[in-house]
């Protein structure tokens, strides 16, 4: 029997990309889900496609679609409300959702950092407040969704970097002390991810930077990860109960040169990108 069977998870940022394919894996190895993500219509096509078509989104066996924004209270608390209502328990928080942009350091407004700060570290501070009590219960797995950019910073990517920072910071702290109380906590530090509009997603906000800002990753090099194939190394990394997955692996190499010669750091990071 598979180790996620009859267990339940939440998955935020779950109507496409990786939050998708996470959700995707766990039912298929016979987990309960509830899906999360602001766009209804989106989120109700996925549940649909995961429940066999079957209409989940206002409760189901295995499936529970909840529209959700994660930067509003209100929202996260329904979000756990429902889903302890629907299924019982959690034993797995995703954060998943978030997202990317583009700009230099210097271009890039008090505003803009503090919109990147509540999507992509603030929401899964409250998603984890609203989560923990039941993780401590059922001794389960919390699972942040970070970035290479949580390790390391490339020139063009705004505000990404800085929050997607805090987010490894907080994992950190997360780690300390959830783990004494039996709670597993992994940082997914992964490169791009495959997508459709790789590529396209910021022409208009890299309209003046140099091309390569327009690519996946800023312009890092490396190949782009298909999201089911990073879901499955997710869920064993679950199952090992191991602090953090990077992809690529040899990207630590970088991090660990960074941290003892920023310098020689940041001539690769140029180099490579």
């Amino acid at each position: 029997m598979s180790y996620w069977q009859n267990k339940v998870a939440v998955v935020t940022g779950a109507s496409s990309g990786l939050g998708l394919a996470i959700a995707q894996a766990l039912v298929a190895h016979g987990a309960k889900v509830a899906l999360a993500a602001r766009d209804a219509d989106r989120l109700d096509e996925a549940a649909r496609s995961l429940a066999g078509g079957e209409t989940l989104g206002h409760g189901g066996d295995n499936v529970l679609a909840v529209p959700t924004d994660v930067t509003r209270d209100d929202d996260v608390a329904a979000l756990f409300e429902r889903s302890i209502k629907a299924f019982g328990r959690l034993d797995l928080l995703v954060n998943s959702a978030g997202r990317s942009t583009r700009s230099e350091a210097l271009a890039t407004t008090p505003q803009q950092f503090q919109e990147l700060l509540e999507a992509n570290f603030l929401s899964v501070v409250r998603c984890v407040q609203q989560a923990a009590p039941h993780l401590i219960r059922s001794h389960g797995h919390l699972v942040n969704i970070g970035s290479l950019a949580s390790k390391t910073a490339m020139p063009v990517l705004g505000a990404y970097p800085a929050s997607k920072f805090a987010l490894a910071a907080y994992s950190q702290q997360l780690r300390l002390s959830l783990g004494p109380q039996g709670v597993h906590v992994l940082l997914v530090c992964p490169g791009p991810i495959a997508r459709e509009d790789a590529g396209r997603r910021y022409e208009e906000q890299a309209a003046d930077l140099p091309a390569s800002a327009r690519k996946p990753g800023g312009g890092a090099r490396l190949r782009r990860i298909d999201p089911h194939w990073l879901a499955a190394r997710i869920l064993k990394a679950c199952e090992r109960r191991r602090p953090e997955l990077v992809v690529p692996a040899k990207a630590k190499v970088l991090f660990a040169i960074s941290q003892l010669w920023p310098s020689l750091g940041d001539w690769i990071l140029g180099r490579y990108s």
